[in-house]
């Protein structure tokens, strides 16, 4: 794993934006439907060294929701089976453990011929040193502007880092 600092901003051939996929609830949505503007799209697990982001995560969906911004998670058990839950205790730990009241979505795999079509999508993004393909680890983020644009950045980067604050915050002035 490697942490990145600006990534560069790529727009895929397809709107991600408008690719459904399944919620926790298993209803199909788009990222439209979620109603943010700004969408930081993460893969989470909750038996990782990194799922302490959780806490980074959840306050930037406190401090931006209003204005338009949602964090979205897709638990995976891709990497070193750190999801082996079902959703209601994905749900349940979320909850109780990290407070999290941004919106889930339903396991999936980001990597390999199981991979969902959103991250198939995302993955075309290239990070800041240029690497685009396979989601390195968990809680990889995929920051997804209004006109469809993202921005990769890799798992060790915590999602209060300036450049992702700063990459928030200035989508959500446009």
């Amino acid at each position: 794993m490697t942490e990145s600092s600006a990534p560069d901003t790529a727009v895929p051939e397809v709107n991600v934006r408008q690719i459904p996929f399944t919620d926790a609830d298993g209803s199909e949505k788009t990222l439209d439907d979620l109603g943010a503007d700004v969408v930081l799209v993460v893969n989470v697990a909750s038996r990782c060294g990194l799922t302490p982001q959780y806490e980074q995560l959840e306050q930037l969906q406190r401090t931006y929701g209003e204005r338009g911004f949602s964090v979205v998670g897709f638990p995976c058990n891709q990497f070193m089976g750190q999801e082996p839950g079902s959703m209601e205790q994905i749900q349940e730990f979320c909850s109780t453990t990290y407070g999290v009241t941004f919106p889930l979505g339903d396991k999936v795999k980001v990597n390999g011929r199981g991979a969902v079509d959103l991250y198939k999508t995302l993955k075309q993004t290239p990070d800041a040193g240029g690497k685009a393909g396979r989601v390195e680890w968990n809680f990889e983020k995929f920051l997804v502007l209004p006109d469809g644009q993202v921005k990769r950045f890799r798992p060790k980067q915590k999602p209060d880092a300036p450049e992702i604050v700063s990459a928030i915050e200035g989508a959500l002035a446009r």
